[in-house]
């Protein structure tokens, strides 16, 4: 009995410690967290580099900084965000299953999440509707290239309209119901489980974007249908006519003008290319 009254607090010990290990270790095991550990490491490395020669690109290189370009830069410059400041802090969170940096923090964390994320979309709509204007309005769209001023300002409303999207939401809705249902150690929005809310903002970030690109492209891909189909109907005119032409220069285009002036002459002044069935009509 002594011995085992003696073993109790080595054992309480040893059990804390190994909760505490399993907490650190979090939902996963060894193996997967260290792999899963590598894999957002690599991911934040490729985004934060792939984006920052993008921006160096854009700094270096004057000739690069058209209207169209900027819209790339503004993508450039959301999706550099989210691999240097986004994913760091979601890594550990995710990994261990526990909100280490208070609530203050976490708040922070979610506007700058949503917001950029959000811009990144709208973003993405805005090149989209950008190539839709070059393609079907290419001779205004060509005179509006140096006007800068213009794609800062489409720029400026991608982020404006990002962060009222989730912005207010995610500051004021604990003060609005009155309460927070997030618990210690958890960070997410409060309006998680809002479906009205979900549904009405998901239709605003993606179904809306999805049914404008999907728009915008394939009236893109139908509008260099139209135009090809007209080029070659032109390629085709001309050279019918350049082979017609020939045929008149050549011994016996000379043999058919002579056999046509024979049979009908006022014909021939009058249509020289045709046929001789106009003579009989």
């Amino acid at each position: 009995m002594d011995s085992s009254l003696q073993d109790w607090p080595l054992n309480a010990s040893a059990a804390e410690g190994k909760g505490a290990g399993d907490q650190l270790l979090g939902r996963f095991g060894a193996t997967w967290t260290i792999t899963l550990a590598v894999l957002m490491a690599v991911l934040i490395v490729a985004t934060v580099v792939g984006n920052a020669l993008v921006l160096l690109a854009f700094v270096v290189d004057s000739s690069l900084r058209t209207q169209n370009n900027y819209f790339l830069l503004n993508l450039a410059i959301s999706d550099f965000l989210v691999g240097a400041f986004c994913i760091p802090l979601y890594v550990p969170y995710v990994l261990t299953g526990r909100w280490a940096f208070g609530k203050s923090f976490c708040k922070l964390w979610l506007v700058i999440d949503y917001l950029l994320c959000t811009s990144s979309v709208f973003n993405i709509v805005l090149i989209s509707y950008d190539r839709f204007l070059s393609v079907t309005r290419a001779v205004t769209y060509r005179a509006q290239q140096g006007n800068t001023k213009q794609a800062v300002l489409k720029m400026v409303m991608v982020w404006v309209l990002a962060f009222l999207l989730y912005g207010p939401a995610i500051i004021s809705w604990e003060y609005v119901t009155g309460q927070s249902i997030i618990p210690d150690g958890e960070c997410y929005a409060e309006f998680f489980y809002n479906w009205y809310f979900l549904m009405t903002a998901s239709t605003l970030e993606f179904f809306t974007p999805f049914i404008s690109v999907l728009f915008f492209n394939l009236s893109i891909y139908l509008n260099i249908q139209k135009r090809t189909k007209i080029r070659l109907d032109i390629f085709h005119e001309v050279q019918s006519q350049s082979f017609m032409e020939e045929l008149e220069m050549s011994p016996e285009g000379n043999f058919r003008r002579a056999f046509i002036k024979l049979l009908c002459p006022k014909k021939l002044k009058i249509q020289p290319h045709n046929s001789l069935q106009h003579c009989w009509k």
